[in-house]
């Protein structure tokens, strides 16, 4: 491997953690995020759910939640399943990109080595999937701890001290599958590391730009933050 290689890698560790940061933690030129926006609307929709008797759509859209985190850890195994299968096949998929007139020839152990990366991304993703699916079944505990809008005089404080439990845990869950979403993201710019490390920069750096530009600069950003912007 050249010395492009570990350059290319340490460029996709900076701006995976730099966007994640930027994501979740801060401003970006003066502008939120798509997901701390949304996640003020999770507060706005937990806080309403306090005042409502029935809450069989409060329950429906924790489920709805549930159902996509499961969906991507299902396909976080399935892909992390496919790494193995290709470092079992090591020789025949190195004979036929060996073929191939564009692929930067990195040697076998190069070749294993960024198969095991691609590896470590699927599994880092499906934890943060499992645990996301875990969170958001302990919300709807949580949800269904809440007094019922009937009962929320006895104990103002007690509910709204309910409520907030269940708006931080469906942040939290919220977080959890942001991020592995954010791994299955970045590990298509991660395939062009097969082809050369400078295409792996490339085809980080514009996956980077295609993610910041749905957070800060999207439609859907604009329909969440329409009466504020």
């Amino acid at each position: 491997m050249s010395i492009a290689d570990p350059i290319a890698f340490a460029v996709f560790i900076v701006l995976w953690l730099g966007y994640a940061w930027t994501t979740d933690n801060r401003r970006f030129r003066n502008r939120i995020s798509l997901t701390r926006a949304m996640n003020a609307q999770r507060a706005a929709w937990i806080r309403n759910a306090l005042h409502r008797d029935l809450r069989m759509i409060d329950t429906q859209i924790m489920s709805g939640l549930q159902n996509g985190t499961a969906f991507f850890a299902s396909t976080s195994i399935l892909a992390l399943g496919g790494c193995f299968a290709l470092l079992g096949a090591t020789e025949k998929v190195f004979l036929v990109l060996g073929d191939l007139p564009l692929v930067f020839q990195a040697g076998r152990a190069g070749f294993e080595l960024k198969v095991g990366g691609l590896a470590c991304i699927f599994g880092y993703a499906f934890f943060k999937f499992g645990w996301s699916y875990r969170l958001f079944n302990y919300c709807t505990i949580l949800l269904g701890a809440v007094p019922m809008s009937g009962d929320i005089h006895k104990d103002p404080a007690a509910a709204e001290l309910a409520a907030e439990k269940v708006i931080q845990m469906n942040i939290l869950a919220a977080g959890h599958f942001n991020a592995g979403l954010r791994a299955i993201f970045l590990s298509i710019g991660y395939l062009g590391w097969f082809v050369s490390p400078y295409l792996f920069m490339v085809s980080t750096v514009f996956i980077i730009f295609v993610l910041v530009r749905r957070q800060f600069y999207s439609e859907a950003r604009r329909t969440v933050l329409e009466r504020v912007d």
